[in-house]
């Protein structure tokens, strides 16, 4: 098992900038599919982006060219670099990991396993 533990959300106005970290823990030498999910008030949760066991990264296409994913494997720490923030981006986010390869299911939030608790990103305009 892998535990999971988000931080670095908070309130931004529009264009503005946020990190994301998920800290991992627990059985950290397997390979997971990591991902990031998302989910505002009233709406379903959404993958915004994943980066796999086999190095593939894939995006919502919502976020393409404003967020980024990355992991620090030696600090087992997940990333996710959020620029150009919009009010709809506006969402609680989740980090999430999945046992082994996710190939066509990296978005896809019933593929996971482990979930943290969340971190609540705020946009406003």
């Amino acid at each position: 098992q892998v535990q999971l533990v988000e931080s670095g959300g908070g309130s931004v106005q529009t264009g503005g900038s946020l990190r994301l970290s998920c800290a991992t823990s627990g059985d950290t030498g397997s390979a997971y599919c990591m991902g990031w999910f998302r989910q505002a008030p009233g709406e379903s949760r959404e993958g915004v982006a994943a980066i796999d066991t086999d190095g593939t990264i894939r995006y919502a296409d919502s976020v393409k060219g404003r967020f980024t994913i990355s992991k620090d494997n030696a600090k087992n720490t997940l990333y996710l670099q959020m620029s150009s923030l919009k009010p709809e981006d506006t969402a609680m986010y989740y980090c999430a990991a999945r046992q082994g390869l996710g190939g066509a299911l990296r978005l896809v939030d019933w593929a996971y396993n482990y979930w943290g608790q969340g971190t609540q990103v705020t946009v406003s305009s």
